[in-house]
């Protein structure tokens, strides 16, 4: 099974080919932005941590904006710091050069004098980037080099019997074929954790898998703070969806069947491959975001209510197992595995037709979300502004 991709420095396969203005704090951002809007081609995110945060919380911004740089889909960076943040732009420069030898520059504002020489030096270093990054062609390679994400939101009655496995059977035949999936939201195991155990490669594995929904339960019960507050969320409940636990055994079937190989921080880049779970917030754009980081070149996004969402650095696609939503929502949903419900497809043949829709995607296809330009981005946090 082929897909055609764009190969990087580092031995990578990329879909997309960007450049990445990436500002290390929200002081930069509106600076990092400027320099984006100048050149076609680059791709700016909005970020609003880096500053303020200490220990776990400043490690996994660090991690997260190291692995969005990272990315196949990215080409080259242009990191634009102020200076005096927390997370240092000389430091990031550093580690993501020790990772691979894809381009990098990196300016910061207090140094180079403002931001206007901050902006005329960034615009000159993205064009000549960019320049050099349209000389890459995509060659065919083997979709053992894809990491696909999964993702649901706005779910429905009609996710966790249609959309979700239909995806679990395209997640099924990319590990067959040598690809790796990751599989996000613990919040959303919640009550399905030990069917996920029983699927871990070994005891190490099967440990963690119990660990992260264990220390997520613990967390709840520490802030005195009922998960049901918000998960399901009224959307979910309004569209038939009552427990936590019935969310959770339909996002599960996101996965598909196949033995859990690796057990992964937010926006950790996995060692393994096969299907993997990021331990990522149910909070859909913070949960992409993870795992775009952690260098997912795509994500299938399953949704029974339906959700406009995209991200800067992969494409997004939109799958809904619901006829109704579909029809109210054409501009925002890629697929409709509906005839599941109507028992006209079977699960199988829909996953084909999820499958077939990555593959396009894959080779250059847009998704909605991209032909509207869409790049929502969100840093899971998990500490106080200090």
């Amino acid at each position: 099974m082929k897909i055609n991709a764009y190969r990087r420095p580092d031995g990578k396969y990329g879909i997309r080919n960007k450049v990445l203005i990436l500002p290390t704090v929200s002081c930069s951002n509106e600076t990092a932005r400027i320099i984006s809007n100048q050149v076609p081609g680059t791709i700016c995110i909005t970020n609003q941590r880096g500053c303020g945060q200490v220990g776990k919380d400043a490690e996994q911004t660090f991690r997260t904006l190291m692995g969005l740089s990272l990315n196949p889909n990215i080409y080259g960076t242009i990191i634009v710091g102020l200076g005096c943040e927390t997370t240092q732009p000389m430091r990031l420069y550093e580690e993501i050069k020790k990772r691979s030898n894809k381009p990098l520059e990196v300016l910061i504002i207090q140094d180079e004098g403002g931001t206007l020489k901050t902006i005329e030096k960034g615009t000159i270093l993205a064009q000549r980037m960019v320049q050099e990054m349209s000389l890459i062609q995509r060659e065919e390679v083997n979709i053992s080099n894809l990491i696909l994400a999964t993702n649901c939101g706005g779910s429905d009655a009609t996710s966790g019997i249609s959309a979700n496995p239909a995806l679990g059977y395209c997640s099924d035949v990319i590990v067959e074929n040598g690809g790796t999936v990751m599989l996000g939201e613990t919040t959303e195991f919640i009550g399905a954790d030990h069917i996920l155990a029983k699927r871990a490669k070994n005891e190490d594995v099967k440990n963690k898998i119990l660990k992260i929904v264990s220390d997520l339960e613990n967390e709840f019960i520490r802030l005195n703070v009922d998960v049901r507050g918000a998960n399901p969320s009224p959307g979910n409940i309004k569209g038939g969806l009552t427990t936590l636990e019935e969310k959770s055994l339909g996002g599960i079937s996101k996965g598909g069947t196949s033995k859990i190989n690796e057990v992964v921080k937010y926006a950790e880049i996995p060692q393994e491959k096969g299907l993997i779970i990021m331990d990522t917030p149910g909070y859909d754009i913070e949960s992409v975001t993870g795992m775009a980081a952690g260098g997912a070149q795509l994500c299938v996004f399953t949704t029974g209510r339906g959700t406009p969402i995209g991200n800067p650095i992969i494409p997004v696609i939109k799958i809904t197992g619901n006829k109704n939503t579909y029809n109210k929502m054409k501009e925002n949903i890629d697929l409709d595995v509906s005839s599941i419900l109507d028992g006209k497809k079977s699960i199988q043949e829909a996953g084909n037709e999820i499958l077939q829709e990555v593959i396009s995607v894959c080779n250059g296809k847009k998704t909605k979300a991209e032909s509207f330009g869409f790049s929502e981005i969100g840093i899971y946090r998990i500490g106080l502004s200090v």
